[in-house]
């Protein structure tokens, strides 16, 4: 059945707190989708995010992001204060995060309705800690240290709890209990609130697609509590990291950083770890995409303290196997291939094998840089089993990008739509409107390029630090009559 949905991620949300977040604007979204007769909501990964802001460098593969906790409902619940949230300066540009102003100010009064809450005991955050104490514990302590130790990497901690001796652990365990307390009870607050957002979101006929990256942060409760898992030396650093090769669109490549996995060892644990990250995504999402599926083909090694990708090399990852696996133990998941970047006939091979769908993006479909692959994006060259874009969080804006590619190109999308007298604004809707009716099975589109936004609205740029993840919707933008656009559009071609 074919269907089309809707990215945007939940930080993007209009909220009256600084951010998008769990509030009844999430709500109200939900209900816009419906009207405008979608089947799916994308968002971005909802972990807990460090330096930079990044979804992608989360302190946790499992935790969730306390920024999307609705402080309106812990006013509700008594917990905090009207007077309190008015005071809390927590940004007032409703088209921008401001990061440092929720750091400074969100967590202290997430503090106060955490010192409110302890006049009672509440057996359903006893049980909620129960069930996930298997990365809960090792997550709240973390994040408990982190802040004895100033907020610096787990790396720089003291050697004891650094190396996670039995004495040090009792330690901070036994002396910090409140501490360790807060952090899980803000994941208590994060999972009941999601879970009810969810569960309407279910109700409405709106399935979530989560998003999970395929590596984890190094300043992580994952990798300080099972360095086994990943490529470190006997002090516990990295001895290679992740990143991308050079090619035409970065002369040094991208040096991500994050650790890598020592898949020897999954393999000989039957990927216990990965079954059950694939297993809990499935309890948080209805479908979801792992990003850079092609590193489990083959995955780019950067030598550790390098500052640019130039010296990296390819390693064979667990192929087809490490999935087959995850089939065998959990059965048929709904999972997206994002199969993006350089591809090989062996990671086509993969993506064909699993029988996932992959992804195609409109705007790699014109690139006088990429000619060689450039061919497949093409909406004529789409198999049904695979998921259209106009872009993705990671590119411009439809409309913004028609701005920054060449005349030659320009000319390319007019003449491959037919349409040589239209304006720009014209021509990026119809380039909406070829994803659209494309013969893909799924069809998601930025809500930027439903509202033909410029690249002011573009939620990240690669390889850049400091303007990334922070562009919100605001009321005025999501509209009865865009509702109505959007369904007749789908309408038209049998998405609705």
């Amino acid at each position: 059945m074919r269907a089309s949905g809707i990215l945007l991620p939940v930080f993007s949300l209009p909220s009256p707190n600084g951010i998008g977040c769990f509030s009844k604007e999430a709500y109200q979204w939900i209900d816009f989708l419906v009207k405008a007769g979608q089947k799916y909501w994308q968002i971005l990964p909802l972990g807990p995010t460090s330096y930079g802001d990044s979804p992608y460098q989360s302190f946790s593969t499992y935790a969730g992001n306390p920024y999307f906790i609705d402080l309106e409902e812990l006013v509700k619940e008594k917990l905090l204060t009207r007077a309190a949230v008015n005071a809390a300066d927590l940004g007032d540009n409703e088209r921008d995060i401001d990061y440092g102003k929720l750091y400074a100010n969100r967590m202290p009064l997430l503090k106060k309705a955490y010192e409110k809450s302890k006049q009672k005991e509440d057996s359903e955050f006893v049980q909620f800690w129960t069930e996930n104490a298997w990365w809960l514990d090792d997550y709240a302590l973390f994040m408990a240290v982190k802040d004895i130790f100033g907020g610096v990497c787990w790396d720089q901690w003291a050697e004891d709890i650094r190396l996670r001796w039995d004495n040090a652990m009792w330690y901070y365990r036994n002396n910090y209990a409140d501490e360790i307390r807060f952090y899980a009870w803000l994941q208590y607050l994060f999972a009941k609130q999601w879970k009810k957002l969810k569960a309407y979101a279910n109700e409405k006929g709106i399935q979530i697609i989560g998003d999970i990256p395929i590596y984890v942060a190094y300043d992580s409760a994952d990798v300080w509590a099972h360095p086994e898992l990943f490529q470190l030396d006997e002090d516990r650093k990295p001895s290679a990291v992740a990143g991308c090769p050079p090619d035409g669109f970065s002369a040094d490549g991208q040096l991500w950083g994050n650790p890598l996995y020592r898949w020897d060892y999954h393999k000989n644990t039957g990927y216990d770890w990965w079954v059950g990250r694939i297993d809990y995504c499935f309890k948080m999402y209805d479908v979801v995409r792992i990003d850079h599926f092609r590193g489990f083909d083959e995955y780019f090694s950067i030598p550790a303290g390098d500052k640019t990708a130039v010296n990296g090399h390819w390693e064979k990852g667990p192929g087809i196997e490490l999935f087959n696996v995850i089939k065998s133990r959990l059965g048929d998941k709904n999972i997206i291939a994002e199969d993006l970047g350089y591809m090989t006939d062996s990671v086509r091979q993969m993506v064909k094998d699993s029988g996932f769908p992959n992804m195609k993006v409109l705007e790699f479909a014109f690139d006088a840089r990429d000619s060689s692959g450039a061919g497949e994006y093409l909406p004529h060259n789409y198999g049904t089993n695979c998921v259209a874009y106009t872009g993705t969080h990671d590119n411009e804006t439809i409309y913004g990008w028609l701005f920054s590619i060449k005349k030659a190109e320009k000319n390319m999308i007019r003449k491959y739509l037919n349409r040589m007298n239209e304006t720009d604004k014209e021509l990026a809707a119809e380039l909406v409107r070829a994803a659209v009716a494309s013969v893909a099975k799924t069809c998601i589109i930025p809500i930027q390029d439903y509202l033909l936004y410029d690249n002011t609205a573009r939620i990240n740029f690669p390889s850049s630090l400091g303007t990334n993840w922070r562009w919100r919707m605001t009321k005025e933008d999501i509209t009865k009559d865009l509702a109505k656009e959007i369904k007749a559009l789908n309408s038209m071609y049998g998405r609705v």
